[in-house]
């Protein structure tokens, strides 16, 4: 039998690895303290003393004082360092003293709102004051919606339950709505990008019914890092803001390792999978029975290492110690995983960015990622899943092949001195307030020259009249039409409709696991595509796309399939150019239209292409705003066969460039070459926002192009291949000096 290595042998071991490329400490820190302020009723002392809190750290003695003076505040501490406090007394606070008092708890995920009634009711059983909290969710059951509509102190729920469930039947919750003191926003960092541009406007008609019912009531937000909360609180609410940043909560050691793979074949400067890797560390960590969570990019990496793991340790820990976490699974196995992770039953979990969020999983000792999470603001808050208070904590990072995981890699300080991204958000996307406009007017009429955020409104107005959706009668407009409008309006896309997933392999018990959007099905859900749930494979029968459904049967086999997607690109309108020695530089709004074509089958272990087939899926049409860049001179001696894959080098190193200055999603920002573009025939790179209508995101392009193309320059100059690889600009092509010339057209941009 051999002996179990504690956590600081496994540090002091892996520091003779010669892949470690960076290894940062970061210093433990103690608390910082203030008393509890003498206003705070005794009986609510007395709970927190039960739970070991005798005093406040200092951030939360700010933030309580400032909301007693009548502020609205935005709380900004780390991962683990008693935000929930900061709302939480506060709220109990007005509650102990007047009886009638409400607040409003938002949370962007069911499982938050779950995990914080749980830690509020046992605060609230422990007062002894009678104050009652209620989730009020989808999962909520309708014999209890009545109690939580009149008799709720504390309601616990989601933007999008708010959006589609309560505001459209605010006469139902007059009592909570006249006596509103507190609305809290938690994890403020989130509502960003097409989420957050909805959410703003969500919470401007909540404001709205509020006035209607003589309530004003004050926000409190809390946030991850990110470079600007108090803008975004500002623009999400429309309030002003006191920003709250001074954390007093302690942490203990935490050691910040990047590893680069080997390479394994020297002139591609390809290396080992970051996969294969990271199943070789967290099976050291999970056979010396030292908790651990493993993060993934996708929902079929996580899959996939998931099985790996199990297949390798079974026999150590056994397979049910190690789970899956993800968006796809129902809340009922999420519940079951996060208490395992809390107890101890279970000792390790592979997630995608689901657990960035602050539910509440305990103590984690080693936090591995699989590649670089896209943004600082994610990869900080996945590090803070390891080692929450006290004790050693080891956060690794395995680098891919990618361009972006390299760049991070060979440029440590990029990462660790660069201030977090900016949450961008754009509530007046015109498809957007429109959709809120048709809400809010169904909830309460709109009077003329009522205002509805910073802009003029009275033009979409008189457009909702023509279209015979308004009534305008007196100078007010009235609601004139049969449908429910919040039906039609989905906070999570600016598009609506996600494809419902059916496995029926027990033809007796057939069941609903999941769900996914319209965009990813058509690649990741068509017909014999192989969809990965829990560990388990299971093949498309049959995608029924006019009515949103797939059906799936579980199966065992050695592959997985990755599809391809054909992009036609038109041009609408130009907005703004600039022209430039050999190209032009043009923003504006495009036309996108996206089939998926065919797709290909990958064996699991080798990665090698076994195989292919047909998919016919009907195209999906997407209006959205771009930047493009136009070649209008090229050398005469490069061929067109050579331009084209030129062209497709750059767009692979922007890809992953872009996301990087914008701060969005990988998946949110799409890049696109064309040899000859429709509307000019010449050689075009379209950069374009992949949301309906637009975020703001390739306007950002647009803006902080010769930024982004320096650090493309760089990026390209400093890869150490010979001539081109997977990290870089993509595949050699044959002994053409590529990366030289590829830096030579971007430098003549």
């Amino acid at each position: 039998m051999k002996l179990k290595k504690t956590l600081s042998e496994l540090i002091q071991q892996l520091k003779h690895n010669e892949n470690i490329v960076n290894w940062q400490e970061v210093e433990p820190q103690e608390a910082k303290t203030r008393p509890m302020p003498e206003s705070v009723d005794p009986r609510i002392q007395a709970a927190l003393a039960k739970r070991g809190i005798e005093e406040l750290y200092t951030h939360q003695h700010t933030a309580y004082e400032t909301i007693r003076k009548g502020e609205n505040v935005v709380a900004v501490t780390p991962t683990a360092s008693g935000k929930t406090l900061c709302y939480n007394l506060p709220v109990l606070q007005a509650i102990a003293e007047d009886e009638g008092s409400r607040a409003l708890y938002l949370f962007p995920t069911k499982a938050l709102a779950q995990d914080q009634k749980s830690e509020l009711n046992e605060i609230i059983a422990e007062m002894g004051i009678d104050i009652k909290s209620f989730t009020y969710d989808g999962d909520t059951a309708p014999a209890i919606r009545q109690i939580v509509r009149t008799a709720g102190h504390i309601v616990i729920t989601n933007p999008d339950m708010l959006h589609a469930a309560i505001l459209p039947h605010h006469t139902k919750w007059v009592s909570l709505f006249s006596n509103l003191n507190y609305i809290i926003i938690d994890e403020l960092h989130t509502y960003r990008g097409v989420f957050g541009s909805h959410v703003a406007n969500v919470i401007r008609r909540l404001l709205r019914i509020c006035q209607f019912y003589g309530s004003n009531p004050l926000f409190i937000c809390t946030s991850a890092t990110i470079a600007n909360p108090k803008a975004l609180a500002e623009q999400l609410t429309g309030r002003p803001m006191r920003l709250i940043d001074d954390n007093g909560a302690p942490r203990g050691r935490k050691h910040f390792v990047f590893y680069n793979p080997p390479i394994v074949n020297k002139p591609l400067n390809l290396r080992k999978s970051a996969t294969v890797e990271v199943n070789h560390f967290a099976k050291e960590f999970l056979s010396n029975k030292v908790q651990t969570i493993v993060f993934a990019r996708s929902r079929v990496r996580v899959e996939i290492i998931l099985s790996h793991l199990q297949e390798l340790v079974k026999n150590e820990i056994g397979a049910k110690s190690i789970r899956g976490y993800r968006g796809g699974y129902l809340p009922k196995q999420r519940r079951e995983i996060e208490t395992g992770l809390r107890n101890g039953d279970i000792l390790g979990v592979v997630s995608t960015n689901a657990l960035e969020l602050g539910v509440d999983i305990g103590q984690l000792q080693v936090c591995i990622m699989t590649g670089y999470p896209g943004s600082v603001a994610s990869t900080w808050q996945q590090a803070g899943r390891a080692g929450r208070r006290h004790g050693e904590a080891l956060v690794v990072m395995v680098a891919s092949n990618t361009p972006i995981d390299q760049y991070i890699v060979q440029n440590p300080e990029y990462f660790f001195d660069r201030s977090p991204e900016s949450a961008r958000i754009n509530p007046e996307n015109l498809l957007i307030l429109v959709d809120h406009i048709r809400c809010a007017s169904y909830e309460l009429p709109f009077k003329q020259g009522e205002e509805f955020g910073p802009g003029e409104i009275e033009e979409v107005l008189e457009y909702l009249v023509e279209e015979r959706i308004l009534h305008r009668a007196a100078g007010t407009y009235y609601w004139a039409n049969q449908a429910f409008p919040a039906s039609e309006v989905s906070l999570r896309s600016a598009a609506q409709e996600n494809v419902v997933i059916i496995d029926q392999s027990d033809v007796a018990n057939v069941r609903i696991i999941g769900e996914m959007d319209r965009f990813s099905a058509m690649t990741l859900l068509h017909d014999e595509a192989i969809y990965l749930h829990e560990g388990v494979q299971y093949q498309v029968e049959k995608l029924d796309w006019d009515h949103k459904k797939a059906y799936v049967r579980e199966v065992d086999v050695e592959y997985y399939t990755d599809a391809n997607l054909a992009v036609k690109l038109v041009v609408l309108e130009i907005d703004r150019t600039e022209s430039r020695r050999a190209a032009s530089i043009h923003y504006g709004d495009v036309r996108v239209n996206a089939m998926p074509t065919i797709f290909k089958k990958i064996k699991l272990t080798s990665f090698e292409n076994i195989g292919y087939g047909q998919i016919n899926l009907p195209e999906e049409e997407l209006h959205t705003s771009g930047t493009w860049i136009e070649l209008t001179e090229v050398e005469a001696a490069i061929e067109a066969k050579t331009l084209e894959q030129l062209l497709l080098g750059i767009s692979n190193v922007l890809r992953h460039i872009v996301p990087i200055h914008v701060m969005c999603d990988r998946s949110d920002v799409h890049v696109v070459s064309q040899i000859r573009a429709e509307h000019t025939q010449l050689p075009t790179i379209f950069i374009y926002d992949h949301y309906p209508g637009g975020i703001g995101l390739a306007e950002d392009v647009y803006k902080r192009f010769d930024e982004i193309k320096a650090a493309a320059t760089n990026l390209i100059r400093r890869c150490p291949c010979e001539d081109g690889c997977p990290s870089c600009i993509g595949t050699e092509i044959g002994g053409l000096n590529a990366k030289q010339k590829a830096v030579e057209l971007l430098g003549a941009i």
